[in-house]
């Protein structure tokens, strides 16, 4: 993709959100906008006595008991997150599977780590009791691309479909990539976002070792506290949150209603490390400007950015310095993740559902946790409560380990 393509805007006709904030579109969207105390942080029992023993998790939610036993027990969690927040996306979309023409339907999901945790269970059983008791099942259900094919499976789709994997940017690539293939006329429709359910003792260990994760055990719910001057780190949630977009011609032929279109779609690599961001910005910069320029719009235009904001040190400060010299300080900054957990391959896809909700309701849920704002961070950030704001166009920026960065653009319906 370059900047010279003719611009192309994807109608969003569909949202599904299963998050630690709420679990289905209306759900998460209240507690974002009116909980300023996040409510999904638990212990989970593989985390016991590590330094960080907590996590964001959803813990109401069976899904035996939306999806049926058998068909859960042929998917790990990720991928049972992804086919719950499909079904909600293509309900949302007014779209029914038996009539829509499969095969120029594509599904494009993004995930850092895919099943994990089914990984971390296997692993135990050879340890502990041999080769011969892991599961035939281990390599099907943690590959990548596992929960496109469930969400394949349970809906129907006969067109392209893959799993996108650029760690913590994989679900805005994923929206990219779809966006890119229905300005390309692969399809008319594509089921797109992110999914992750990286309850795994390894990976938050390592994590630990890393200092990437706050270690606030006395209080985890305020743990995750982007952009605030005591931020120590991001905490890791499972969750999913799938788009339905679609080429507009068909959007307006079946009579859907058009919640916001993805305008434009920026994607670079920093060549920097394997952890850290380029502290100079630069690659979330040339992100960021490709996708403006994709979507013919200026900085002045942009109200709103969902931003990536992790709540780690470098990140949160690298970004807002890049936000405020590409876009200037006016737009409304905003990062959800204290209120959703840091969900890495998820994020992109469920942070994008909220902007979207964001540019429809006219209005920036606040930062939570962010009491004492950094003063080296020079954009204005959301606190406190929501906030009303008119915009018409709004930005979702992503960073993930090994310097992978994507940007969309989107505007309102």
């Amino acid at each position: 993709m370059t900047a010279r393509q003719q611009p192309f805007s994807a109608a969003v006709t569909g949202l599904g959100l299963v998050t630690a904030a709420g679990v289905g579109v209306k759900s998460a969207w209240h507690s974002l906008t009116h909980d300023t105390v996040p409510g999904g942080v638990t212990r989970p029992a593989e985390l016991t006595d590590l330094p960080c023993d907590f996590m964001y998790t959803i813990a109401d939610l069976d899904p035996a008991e939306v999806l049926g036993v058998a068909t859960q027990r042929l998917m790990d969690r990720f991928s049972q997150l992804a086919v719950i927040a499909a079904r909600e996306a293509i309900a949302d979309a007014g779209l029914e599977p038996d009539t829509w023409d499969s095969g120029r339907v594509a599904v494009v999901i993004g995930s850092a780590h895919g099943g994990l945790a089914f990984y971390d269970q296997q692993h135990a059983a050879m340890a502990g009791r041999g080769a011969r008791r892991v599961s035939p099942k281990l390599a099907p259900l943690t590959v990548i691309n596992g929960a496109a094919s469930s969400v394949c499976t349970d809906l129907g789709v006969h067109g392209p479909s893959f799993g996108v994997a650029t760690a913590c940017s994989s679900g805005t690539v994923a929206l990219g990539t779809a966006h890119q293939l229905l300005r390309a006329g692969v399809c008319d429709i594509a089921i797109a976002g992110g999914a992750e359910s990286p309850v795994s003792r390894l990976l938050i260990a390592s994590a630990c070792q890393m200092k990437a994760v706050s270690t606030r055990r006395e209080n985890p719910a305020a743990a995750c506290r982007p952009f605030d001057a005591a931020r120590d780190g991001f905490v890791v949630g499972e969750g999913a949150g799938l788009l339905v977009l679609e080429r507009p011609e068909h959007a307006r032929a079946r009579g859907a209603t058009i919640r916001a279109h993805v305008a434009g779609y920026g994607a670079s690599s920093d060549a920097y490390a394997a952890v850290a961001p380029d502290p100079d910005g630069r690659g979330i910069e040339r992100a960021l400007r490709t996708a403006l320029a994709d979507a013919d719009v200026t900085a002045g235009d942009v109200g709103h950015v969902n931003a990536h904001g992790t709540s780690t040190v470098v990140n949160d400060l690298v970004e807002a310095t890049v936000l405020e010299r590409v876009l200037g300080d006016h737009p409304l900054v905003t990062s959800t993740k204290a209120m959703t957990g840091h969900t890495l391959g998820a994020a992109g896809g469920i942070e994008t559902a909220l902007t979207v909700l964001a540019l429809e309701h006219q209005l920036v849920p606040p930062t939570a946790n962010l009491d004492v704002p950094d003063p080296h961070v020079p954009v204005e950030v959301v606190r406190s409560e929501a906030r009303s704001a008119t915009f018409a166009c709004a930005v979702k920026t992503s960073l993930g380990f090994g310097g992978h960065n994507a940007v969309l653009v989107l505007t309102r319906g």
